[in-house]
């Protein structure tokens, strides 16, 4: 049930997606209804003040479930930082502001710490969370800790990191009919939004053409989306970085596997109080939304962002590449009950119906040619 401030927030949101809807004449693409309800200042999901990670919340991410997620990602930060000889971090969309806590305090162990750790976080809701949790957590560090509401402009060296941030960029959908695609829009009737098919314009029939032959070819009635600013959002919050690395972890697959014919609805999903569901017209502004990531679409900005494509990975092979057998021994010193549950922890993110294979984790560089210790037990370019 929801409370009656959920409510009222909801119907406003809604209100506002309406008079768009009017304006628009009928219709909004689906693009532009994530926009509002993601991240709409003071109504959007990211915008508002709902309780959106870890318990109590509407899902839990990696760094949620254990420590040993920011203690590995932290051992590739301070490999990159020891090759540098100094450096920064920059987190994009750092939540609950876990994992920023959980690296710094490993660093601060490994006596690797950065410059400066800059969290780059549009939502004001969490940033004021993220600053709690680090007043909480390591006080001692949070002088070197600074907030951005937009991508740095000065050049930094260092790491750039971003983990479960690209599946929540807004996705235009289609669906295949007749060889031909049509575009799903939102539309509104009896205050109810809904899916409205219209023929999609050239760039996004162009598109569906070549997703469509990468995957091998879609029956009538298939349905996907894209995310037509991947491109362009990831050069932009990347391009400070003068030497360094760019980590991206989230859930994903190379574009011939996410385009399938048998997945023929496509990966959108949204996520409310732990559970997933696919109608993201439930409750505007109180859910996530989010859709799969096409990680060669990634790994094809890499290059007019002027970086290479250092590698790709799954989850489950970049944690044991940095160690997190190591990291458990170290946290659990020779007591065996918080080794059991470390142990219970790292299968959660490891294991292939778990975390370990859906979520993938790649890596830019740009002037450094160091081999990349997460990247070095698997490499999964060639699936790109």
């Amino acid at each position: 049930m929801l409370s009656a401030q959920e409510v009222l927030h909801t119907r406003r949101v809604a209100q506002r997606l309406r008079d768009e809807i009017v304006e628009a004449g009928g219709w909004i693409s689906f693009e532009r209804y994530m926009d509002v309800v993601l991240y709409a200042p003071g109504l959007g999901y990211y915008s508002a003040g709902a309780h959106k990670l870890g318990r109590g919340g509407d899902f839990t991410t990696a760094p949620e479930i254990s420590r040993l997620f920011g203690a590995c990602v932290a051992q590739q930060c301070a490999e990159v930082l020891r090759n540098l000889g100094e450096g920064s971090i920059l987190e994009i969309g750092a939540g609950s502001g876990g994992l920023a806590a959980d690296i710094l305090a490993r660093l601060e162990a490994l006596g690797r710490l950065p410059v400066r750790y800059r969290i780059l976080e549009v939502s004001a809701d969490l940033r004021e969370r993220q600053r709690r949790l680090v007043r909480d957590r390591i006080p001692h560090l949070q002088e070197r800790i600074e907030w951005l509401e937009t991508p740095p402009t000065a050049n930094f060296d260092g790491v750039i990191l971003a983990n479960e941030v690209l599946d929540a960029l807004p996705v235009s959908r289609f669906r295949w009919h007749s060889a031909q695609c049509e575009e799903l829009g939102v539309g509104c009737e009896d205050d109810r939004f809904h899916w409205s098919p219209r023929p999609a314009g050239a760039i996004t029939s162009a598109v569906c053409r070549a997703l469509a032959a990468a995957g091998g070819g879609w029956e009538d009635g298939y349905v996907s989306e894209y995310c037509p600013r991947l491109g362009a959002w990831a050069t932009e919050v990347t391009r400070a970085l003068e030497t360094g690395v760019v980590l991206w972890i989230d859930y994903g697959l190379p574009r011939s596997q996410y385009y399938f014919p048998q997945r023929r609805d496509g990966t959108l999903l949204s996520h409310f109080r732990q559970r997933a569901h696919d109608d993201p017209f439930l409750y505007p502004g109180l859910q996530d939304i989010t859709a799969w990531v096409d990680f060669t679409a990634l790994a094809e900005a890499c290059g007019p962002a002027g970086y290479e494509l250092a590698g790709f990975t799954s989850q489950a092979y970049f944690l044991a590449g940095l160690g997190i057998d190591r990291e458990m021994r170290t946290f659990a010193g020779a007591d065996e009950n918080q080794f059991a549950r470390l142990a219970n922890e790292a299968r959660q993110l490891m294991l292939p119906g778990e975390m370990g294979e859906r979520f993938k984790a790649m890596a830019w560089v740009r002037g450094m040619d160091e081999r990349l210790s997460g990247f070095a037990l698997q490499d999964l370019r060639h699936a790109l």
